[in-house]
């Protein structure tokens, strides 16, 4: 039986415009996500890596339109969020909720942890009691590891893993379909970040939830991840299966990605190809014609600085963009 579809996004497009460089010079545009498209089955996991400034965390907050995205299509269940009015898609935003990179600052300091969960419930649910939304709050508390008695607490009384706990249990207080997990243990010790994955794991399980994980860890993502997207300079160069793409990496940026990350054994460490790249990534307010990878990577010929790569199947499940991608 085939998986439905949850979210479509299609060539989607988000751009910044920033000041111009004199009085009658024409505005800058950044181009933070160029042409993004992908398709996430419900119950799925989807994955997406890349180095810092790759537009993850944009692409996450354009597909709730936290950010205006300037072309594209975004399919939320057949509908296209970008032709929503505000109160139509405020009113979609309780089947789409966000995990946010800093748990601490993204609670309020003048709330209770009472009243930061059951905000949502305040919002989507306002025909529900006091003593409804109060028991509501208790259960989803239960639910993501906290005790119901801190529930007159104030964040600054929790530790960062238990202020990320706060910020879980507010994401899915009002049951939605899809959450987006900005870097949601970027900021916590790894101890505590294998707690929150194990609790992000039981909880897609019990709610039945779709995640989009953004992150830079690659272990934790392939850990809890179906799909991968790697991105590079705001576009797609490599998806598919999580599985296939990381044991069969076919874009050069994907496997110098890869070849970076940390191998705990250090036996396994030193007999790697570590792939080390030249140069920094280019500026997006500047991007070189052709495939953007091309100024950093060794594969590169002429083809790939004047012509953009179209995206190719490399084996079932997985796609990549790369005139010299490696293939089976």
């Amino acid at each position: 039986m085939a998986e439905r579809s949850l979210l479509r996004v299609e060539n989607l497009t988000t751009q910044f415009e920033l000041p111009a460089k004199g009085l009658f010079k024409p505005p800058i545009f950044l181009t933070a996500v160029n042409n993004v498209s992908f398709d996430l089955s419900e119950g799925r996991t989807l994955g997406i890596v890349g180095e810092s400034g790759c537009g993850k965390s944009t692409l996450g907050r354009s597909i709730l339109r936290l950010l205006k995205s300037q072309k594209g299509r975004i399919l939320w269940q057949g509908r296209n969020l970008l032709d929503l009015t505000d109160e139509e898609m405020r009113a979609a935003r309780r089947d789409m909720q966000i995990i946010f990179q800093d748990p601490i600052a993204s609670l309020d300091p003048r709330m209770t942890v009472g009243d930061i969960i059951a905000e949502p419930l305040t919002v989507f649910e306002p025909k529900l009691s006091k003593a409804q939304r109060t028991e509501r709050v208790r259960e989803i508390m239960t639910a993501v590891g906290l005790v119901p008695e801190m529930i007159n607490r104030y964040p600054h009384e929790f530790s960062g893993g238990q202020a990320q706990r706060i910020g879980i249990a507010r994401a899915v207080v009002t049951k939605p379909k899809l959450i987006i997990c900005d870097e949601p243990v970027s900021a916590l010790d790894v101890s505590i970040q294998g707690q929150v994955i194990t609790l992000l794991r039981k909880l897609r399980k019990e709610f039945g939830l779709t995640l989009i994980f953004i992150s830079h860890d690659l272990s934790v993502v392939r850990l809890i991840s179906d799909d991968v997207l790697v991105l590079y300079l705001g576009r797609v160069v490599e998806a598919g299966d999580c599985a296939t793409v990381f044991d069969h990496p076919a874009h050069p940026y994907t496997q110098a990605l890869f070849s970076a990350a940390p191998i705990p054994d250090p036996k396994l460490a030193r007999l790697r190809t570590r792939i080390r790249l030249q140069g920094d990534p280019p500026s997006p307010l500047n991007p070189p014609k052709g495939c953007v990878f091309s100024p950093r990577c060794w594969k590169a010929t002429d083809i790939c600085r004047t012509e953009m790569p179209p995206t190719e199947e490399v084996r079932p499940g997985q796609k990549a963009a790369c005139y010299h991608m490696d293939r089976p």
